[in-house]
């Protein structure tokens, strides 16, 4: 699960301060805004984090399929 539009809204951020800041993709930026994205690079969850000053934890967070059920 990724926190990313949760994030945004509480920062008053849009796509496109992300895409400026960090260089990437506003596609990409925007498929993981609405969730439509299952595969990102470490890379860009880190550059997302830099800008953010966010740990990775704060972003996404992992729960197991066993519990998620």
């Amino acid at each position: 699960m990724n926190n990313f539009s949760k994030i945004l809204g509480a920062k008053l951020l849009k796509i496109e301060d992300v895409n400026k800041a960090t260089g990437i993709s506003r596609t990409t930026l925007t498929n993981l805004y609405y969730r439509r994205q299952n595969n990102v690079e470490l890379n860009t969850l880190k550059k997302i984090c830099d800008y953010l000053q966010i740990s990775l934890s704060d972003l996404i967070e992992y729960i197991p399929e066993s519990i998620a059920k």
